[in-house]
């Protein structure tokens, strides 16, 4: 969809391993970078008492988080140099498998069109660093079959997985930065 695809760079696996911190020290590290689409979508719709959360219309959650993945794919169109996103289209499908619901057919057309780089970062479940809080409510177990989840999904959709080490923060931000701009450059000196 995009000649910038190479330097979009997903971060993903269960809830509580770390992404979120290490998007936000992605972007302290002067990195456009994406917010999770579940967290803001489940703040926003209990704040205005909606109906589409996890846990109340499961599918309607899934096509709020398709909106906003879309539309951070084409704000990432113009961002410079490496864009982190924490979670990408594939994620949604991951949920919707985990859950028990179909994957409707334009859920599995956006993760063809909408494209990131090859390599997409994935946080193994880190039980040191779990919590729950008012927005993940999921369990250490929930978390693991979500990170098995992610894995099985992006390598379905046609993306190589690389597990970002269990270390403090800035050495993974660092551990990332570095193999996204090898893969970035490699690939377009590809093209």
């Amino acid at each position: 969809m995009s000649d910038k695809t190479e330097q979009l760079f997903v971060l993903t696996g269960g809830p509580g391993s770390g992404k979120s911190t290490l998007i936000e020290a992605l972007g302290r590290a002067g990195h456009a970078t994406s917010p999770e689409a579940g967290r803001s979508i489940i703040q926003d719709q209990v704040r205005i008492g909606g109906y589409a959360l996890p846990w109340r219309d499961p599918a309607a959650y899934a096509e709020l988080m398709l909106g906003w993945e879309m539309r951070c794919h084409h704000w990432a169109q113009d961002a410079s140099g490496l864009v982190f996103f924490d979670r990408g289209i594939p994620d949604i499908i991951g949920y919707l498998r985990l859950i028990g619901l179909p994957v409707p057919m334009h859920l599995q057309r956006a993760a063809d069109l909408y494209r990131y780089n090859r390599l997409v970062f994935i946080a193994p479940p880190w039980p040191e660093i779990f919590t729950q809080d008012g927005e993940r409510k999921q369990t250490f177990g929930e978390a693991v079959r979500t990170y098995e989840s992610m894995v099985t999904t992006y390598t379905d959709c046609g993306y190589e997985l690389v597990e970002i080490p269990r270390m403090p923060v800035e050495e993974r931000a660092r551990f990332v930065i570095g193999r996204a701009s090898i893969t970035a450059a490699s690939s377009s000196y590809r093209r």
